[in-house]
């Protein structure tokens, strides 16, 4: 494991996936938060459940 303590490595092209992956289901949980109503207690938790998946790859590092 190289990197940051803590941190994930994997291949560029499992990163590219990955990325993808989160920031999609990232969207799709702001997406539902907004549906179910931006200022409901349950809109504002997915939308920032979205946000915290969105952001998962930021510790990942790349084999290279």
């Amino acid at each position: 494991m190289t990197g940051r303590p803590g941190s994930i490595a994997c291949s560029p092209r499992q990163y590219r996936w990955l990325d993808r992956t989160t920031k999609l289901g990232g969207i799709a949980l702001i997406a539902a938060g907004l549906e179910v109503g931006g200022d409901t207690a349950l809109g504002i938790a997915l939308a920032a459940t979205g946000v915290a998946v969105g952001l998962t790859t930021v510790i990942i590092t790349t084999n290279e």
